[in-house]
């Protein structure tokens, strides 16, 4: 192997997909508009985005769409105000959404509450109103410990409409994990649950808040906001702790909206792996509100009568994007589901999508190569004829996944819509629209406006069907702003490949120009000098029915430097043997060819993940190489 940083792509996918000809007819973006948008951006990208922007309110306009003169903290609409709140809640007053439904929420017990856009308006203007009698100014930090619930959302909403900042951890997370991270925004605001339905169980959240407020956590934290879900029995320290309905009782449904800078801080969201300090990953107002509407608005072809749901939980960047601004910003209608997905069985989900009419299901692989385990019986025994779109997120698709997704749950009439970004993009980078020619595993091109390239360690673009690392080389509107008290931290996205920002994803390009992901750039095998993504070696096991998940790691060879070591998770059904062993290397020979040396395979009933369902391939070479698998409290990466 060179020392370019090149892979080898091994994997071939020759399945391809046209689009229905009634979505083509019905599609707010014809084949025609979206090729010109392509040319307009790529002519004019400042005029693209201000188009874009101009789509929104704004309570001034901005002296230039992007300053770039203290590059890489670019400012985009620089001197224009606004706040998203306004975009998202206060302007659908004056319209007729004022009496469309904003959210539906359902518990996992069952109980379930409704919100039209006029209601959640007043909602979030109660709670402002309350965060503003707590002593929460413009500027302030305001920490969200909450499960997925409707005051997550008023919450979320209610900070930013005061100009303060909201910095989620999700519920799942560990006292010592929450800790660090007020500690780290120096939060003045904690605002928690007494506790929340997972798999049949009631958690206790007011508890593992009360053990994060120790030390200097507690000095800065001057107030804690609970919120009664499950009706337990929770300390409350006196003057210290509130509960949301005792607050927001007596406050007025009417309050301000803070005018903010286009480059005032919308939001922290924490990213880290096994080690370190976590990364507080900021975005601001202006240029998130403008690349998360146009993105989520073309991409998934939002109409009138949409009913959108986001699977991921609000404490992830999917959460935030697709979950709650998204759908908001643009007008529509959102689901979120409190509990397991599994609860009270594996039909949960259908069930969800055929009572509520939903239209757009948006989820990642690894909740789709679960409910696979469970075959097409469930789905089945719903009627999901309302679905007209579906859509992948978080980490690869394997085709075998794709495809069991597109005839199953979209009955082979909906388009599987693969998105690449990340907690740092903000908005969706590269995706297809319901127009476009799918290969099952692709995430197809870059959206307008958006310009990357695989490239090798010095930045030289790889010729296509070579594997190298994705590489955005223009700012875009919703990229971070910087890193929580960490301008050094932020730089190296920008250093590591000198003038582009490096994702740390590795990729193919093929010659139709479509994108592959194949993983992680720490997550790639050297096996006889041929550099080999896992995920393609991980999509090759895929394609035996017997596989449910896998996860393909590089152990040390001595012929070869290394070789494939797999952890696989069967499908019911299927014997762990040595039989079935034979098969899979079998498999991955025939999809990879004889360079893809799988040298043993350890049969597993689960895989190491992270809170968001990514799973951990250095936990696992860690353990079977006999190394210290270092703390893993709070691993969430994006």
């Amino acid at each position: 192997m060179d020392q370019s940083g090149a892979l080898d792509s091994l994997l071939t996918e020759e399945r391809v997909l046209r689009p229905l000809p009634q979505l083509v007819i019905e599609a707010n973006i014809n084949p025609q508009e979206l090729e010109a948008a392509r040319k307009f951006a790529a002519m004019d990208p400042l005029g693209y985005w201000e188009e874009a922007a101009d789509e929104l309110d704004w309570f001034k306009k901005w002296d230039q769409v992007l300053d770039d003169k203290d590059a890489p903290f670019y400012r985009w609409f620089a001197g224009a105000r606004c706040n998203i709140v306004y975009n998202a809640l206060d302007r659908h007053i004056e319209t007729a959404n004022k009496n469309r439904l904003a959210l539906i929420w359902e518990g996992e017990p069952g109980d379930s509450r409704k919100y039209t856009y006029f209601e959640l308006y007043r909602e979030v203007n109660r709670f402002a109103n309350a965060l503003r009698s707590l002593g929460v100014r413009k500027g302030d930090r305001v920490v969200i410990y909450m499960p997925p619930l409707p005051e997550t959302v008023i919450a979320m909403l209610a900070t930013a409409k005061i100009g303060a900042i909201h910095s989620l951890v999700f519920a799942g997370f560990s006292a010592k994990a929450l800790r660090q991270r007020i500690n780290d925004c120096q939060a003045k605001l904690l605002i928690t649950a007494d506790g929340f339905y997972r798999n049949g169980q009631i958690i206790n959240l007011k508890e593992t808040a009360d053990a994060a407020l120790v030390g200097s956590c507690a000095e800065c934290v001057e107030s804690m906001v609970v919120v009664r879900r499950c009706n337990i029995g929770t300390e409350m320290t006196d003057g210290r702790d509130f509960h949301y309905d005792d607050l927001v009782r007596q406050e007025r449904n009417e309050a301000p909206t803070e005018v903010m800078d286009a480059a005032d801080p919308l939001f922290l969201l924490h990213t880290s792996g096994t080690t370190g300090k976590p990364k507080g990953i900021v975005h601001s107002h202006a240029g998130y509100m403008v690349g998360v509407h146009r993105s989520l608005t073309s991409v998934f072809d939002i109409k009138p009568t949409d009913i959108f749901w986001s699977t991921a939980d609000p404490g992830w960047v999917t959460g935030h994007s697709a979950g709650i601004y998204g759908p908001l910003l643009a007008g529509t209608t959102s689901v979120m589901y409190e509990g397991h997905p599994n609860y009270p069985q594996a039909d949960r989900l259908w069930s969800i999508v055929a009572r509520y009419g939903v239209t757009i299901f948006y989820t990642v692989p690894t909740m789709v190569r679960m409910l696979m385990r469970f075959g097409a019986q469930y789905p089945k025994q719903h009627d999901l004829s309302s679905l007209r779109l579906l859509g992948s997120v978080g980490e690869p698709i394997s085709p075998e996944t794709w495809i069991w997704l597109y005839k199953n749950i979209g009955r082979s009439e909906c388009p599987v819509l693969d998105t690449w970004w990340q907690t740092e993009t903000g908005m969706f980078m590269i995706a297809p629209l319901p127009i476009s020619l799918l290969k099952p595993g692709s995430v197809t091109k870059p959206l307008p406006g958006v310009e990357v390239d695989v490239v090798d360690r010095e930045g030289n673009s790889m010729p296509p069907g070579k594997g190298g690392l994705l590489v955005v080389t223009k700012p875009w509107p919703a990229m971070m702003t910087g890193l929580w008290n960490d301008d050094d931290r932020y730089k190296e996205y920008w250093t590591k490949i000198p003038g582009v920002y490096y994702a740390g994803d590795v990729a193919r390009r093929d010659e139709d120009g479509y994108i592959w992901m194949q993983g992680r750039a720490d997550d790639v095998i050297n096996i006889a000098g041929h550099r080999i993504g896992s995920a393609e070696v991980e999509a090759a096991f895929a394609a035996h029915p017997a596989v449910c998940e896998v996860a393909v790691i590089g152990m040390p060879d001595r012929i070869k430097g290394e070789a494939a070591k797999a952890f696989v998770v069967l499908n019911d059904g299927f014997e762990p043997n040595d039989g079935m062993i034979k098969e899979l290397k079998r498999t991955v020979r025939n999809e990879l060819g004889p360079v893809a040396v799988v040298k043993s395979v350890e049969f597993r009933s689960e895989l190491p993940k992270t809170r968001s369902g990514k799973i951990l391939r250095r936990v696992l070479k860690a353990e079977d190489m006999g190394h210290e698998i270092g703390d893993l409290t709070g691993v969430d990466e994006d």
